[in-house]
This record gives C-alpha cells, sequence and structure tokens, in this order.
C-alpha cells in the first residue's frame, strides 16, 4: 500500500498521535462499494471454500506450480502465525512465524520449513497454496485515485481509501501487487491455457475500461493495470475469513473485516507480549498459551518502544488521524493540525488499540511490506489484517507487556 504522507521517511514522530475515543471522528465511514455477500459467509464473494461455500461460475484451475512455501504461509496464516505478506518467500516475517507455531506445537524452534514442522503443517496439507477467484463487478463502483502529498489536502478528502483496484486486491489476500501479477502473467491464472472469454470461463485479458481508475501507476507502482471487475485471478489461498451473522455489531467494521479477508472467529487473548529485539507480537490465552504470534515494527533510536507494562484503554475503528506537526521532527513550521480521515491508507490503518502509554497504541500500517524491516515512530505496526485479527482478539482486559 501507499502512504503519501512522509511520516515514514522524513518525519519521526514523538508517539503516534492519535485523538483516540470510543467513536472517534470518522470511525463510521466506510468504502461506498460494500462487500458483496454469500448466504452462510458474510465475507465477500471471494470467501474461501473453507466453510463449503463456492462461486459456481469460477472454474477450478489446477496452480502448474507447487509453492511448498507459498501453501505453508497460508496455512500459518489461517492458525493465527502470520507471515506478513504472503509472497512464496523465506523472509523475517515467516521466519517468525515458524517460530512460533513450532513453540506452540512443541517442536524444535528452528525458524525452518524443516520436515518435522512440515509433518505439523499436514492440517493445511488440504489447502492449496493458491485458488482462483473472480474479481467482483461492484469493485468497478470504487473510485481509485493516488492520495495527495500535504496533510492539508488529505484532510479534505472524505475517506483514505486504496489507490487502485490492484492494490485493493492484493491487501485482500495478504500479498503484493507484484505477486499476483506473477501468479497471473499476462493477466491470465497461471495454469489457465485458454484466454477468457466470458461466461464460466471468465472476461477476457482487456485493459482495464476508463472509469474504473485501476491503473497500478496510480498506486506509484510501474507497469500498466493488469487487474479489473470481472476478472478471473489466482490468488494466495488464504481462509479463515467467515464472519459469523450477528458476530460484528458494527457493519463498518464488518465490511472491513471482508476486505481484508479476516473472520470474526478469534481466539481470546488474556496476555500479549512485545519484544523490541525480536519485532514479534505473541499473544497467550488464559493458560499460558501461545494462540498467535505477528511479526511487528517497534519503535526506533528516537522514540523507542516504552519498555513495561501497559492497559489497554480501548479500540477504534477505522479511525481518524491527528496530525500534528509539533509533535513531528522536522515538520514544516507553516504546516497546521489537521484531522486526516480513516480508510486503509490512513497512517494508522485500519484499527488503532489504544494504550495506557499517552499517545502510544498498536495500529495497522498502509506499507505492509515495510513491517519488522522499517522502523515506526514508536507504536506498535502491523499490516492491517494482522491488526485486525488482534483487535478481535484482545479487550481492556488484556494485560499488555512491552518487553527488550
Amino acid at each position: 500500500m501507499r502512504l503519501s504522507l512522509l511520516f515514514a521517511s522524513t518525519l519521526v514522530l514523538a508517539g503516534c498521535n492519535i485523538n483516540f475515543s470510543d467513536e472517534p471522528d470518522g470511525a463510521a465511514q466506510q468504502s461506498s462499494t460494500a462487500p458483496a455477500q454469500t448466504t452462510d459467509n458474510l465475507a465477500d464473494s471471494m470467501a474461501s471454500a473453507d466453510y463449503g461455500a463456492r462461486d459456481g461460475d469460477v472454474p477450478d484451475i489446477a496452480d502448474p506450480e507447487q509453492r511448498p512455501m507459498m501453501q505453508a504461509q497460508v496455512t500459518l496464516d489461517r492458525l493465527g502465525f502470520g507471515p506478513g505478506v504472503i509472497d512464496g518467500q523465506m523472509g523475517i516475517s515467516t521466519r517468525n512465524a515458524l517460530e512460533g507455531f513450532q513453540e506452540a506445537s512443541g517442536l524444535q524452534v528452528t525458524g525452518q520449513l524443516d520436515e518435522p514442522t512440515r509433518q505439523a503443517l499436514g492440517q493445511g496439507q488440504q489447502f492449496a497454496a493458491t485458488r482462483i477467484v473472480r474479481i467482483p463487478q461492484d469493485w468497478a463502483q470504487e473510485q481509485y485515485r493516488p492520495l495527495p502529498d500535504d496533510p492539508a489536502d488529505q484532510a479534505q478528502l472524505d475517506r483514505m481509501g486504496y489507490t487502485s483496484l490492484d492494490e485493493r486486491l492484493a491487501e485482500r489476500f495478504h500479498t503484493t501487487v507484484d505477486v499476483l501479477r506473477a501468479l497471473n502473467p499476462g493477466g491470465t491464472p497461471a495454469g489457465m491455457t485458454l484466454p477468457q472469454t466470458g461466461g464460466t470461463g471468465g472476461q477476457t485479458a482487456s485493459p482495464a475500461p476508463q472509469g474504473t481508475r485501476s491503473s497500478a501507476s496510480e498506486a506509484g507502482t510501474v507497469g500498466a493495470a493488469v487487474f479489473r471487475p470481472g476478472q478471473l485471478v489466482r490468488v494466495p489461498n488464504i481462509g479463515a475469513d467467515r464472519i459469523v451473522p450477528g458476530a460484528v455489531q458494527d457493519e463498518s467494521w464488518q465490511a472491513t473485516l471482508a476486505s481484508l479477508g479476516v473472520g470474526s472467529d478469534q481466539p481470546e487473548a488474556a496476555r500479549i507480549v512485545v519484544s523490541k529485539s525480536k519485532n514479534t507480537l505473541r499473544a497467550y490465552d488464559s493458560n499460558d498459551r501461545l494462540i498467535a504470534l505477528f511479526t511487528v515494527s517497534s519503535g526506533s533510536e528516537q522514540d523507542p518502544l516504552p519498555l513495561g507494562d501497559w492497559k489497554i484503554l480501548g479500540k477504534a475503528y477505522n479511525p481518524d488521524y491527528s496530525y500534528d506537526p509539533t509533535l513531528l521532527r522536522n515538520a514544516p513550521d507553516s504546516d497546521d493540525k489537521q484531522r486526516l480521515p480513516p480508510g486503509p491508507n490512513n497512517p494508522v490503518g485500519v484499527v488503532w488499540i489504544d494504550l495506557s502509554k499517552e499517545h502510544y497504541g498498536i495500529h495497522g500500517t498502509p506499507e505492509p511490506q515495510t513491517i519488522g524491516r522499517a522502523q515506526s515512530n514508536g507504536c506498535v505496526r502491523l499490516t492491517n489484517w494482522d491488526a485486525a485479527r488482534l483487535a478481535q482478539m484482545v479487550s481492556t482486559t488484556t494485560k499488555v507487556e512491552f518487553v527488550a
């Protein structure tokens, strides 16, 4: 995802500076396009088939590649051990996820996809590494446009939404636009030998029609647009995306969960531990069993992670953001305070978990590929999908520990 604001590159926050309240301004604002719903799964029409639901208009096309690392990643993701961006590569987040899974499973902690770990992950072998979905036609109704660089201009927006359909699709499947392009060479799903010609075979792989604003170049990436509404695409086979009817009272938040492929059924965390040295967030249940692990970015030399024990004061779904240049190093003196609107490209992403340490919280990010690699501004950052999942695991009774 793209963050036009210069927080990551030139500005250093003194804390994350969000004006938290139980119902923050703009928290109820949502995309003009609500996700299509299925009868037994409130996730969108691209929901996994984990619960028996499947779009009959989507052909079952075998993947020509085995992709063992991507299969391990989608299995870890389903189990709550987040590999970060799913890309089929061994990286920091995948290594952390493997270590967490190994610890929870009583295996030797190696951080490698060794044979004992492969066998323990066998319960996920029923899940292929990838699957075919059709991009919903109603995605054409969304307005995708670049975000302005100036905070004053950003404050005039109704929502800091996705800059392209490509970006939206990548976040829905916990991956990147580059990975989606590799899975769909020339705009056609890998393994599909015939052109997409309509009907159950899909759409022709033609350029995106005018008006959909799905150009990847608008999102700051290189190359022409590949994806558009109605197109068949191969995606990472993420699952655990069922939203139980009645489980989420906030319709705006339910739509956000659907857009991120995150289900409502999450375990309850009695304690979470953020490690500064390991860049991980571990969640434990009431029996002190490890139930989830996510890679995070947590502080910098200028704004180190505040070590100690903290409390969760509350959660803000789809929060707005208080831009205050007085709390930013090197911010232009001419800048005024601004209220930036909600959205996945908001500086704190889709959720803010407020802590008893003033100006500090746990939140999402518009730059998922930087998690674990780039320093944060003192707060704890996760990918939007991991932050959304964590938000459903914690409450004001969850203990928070920040350790070295």
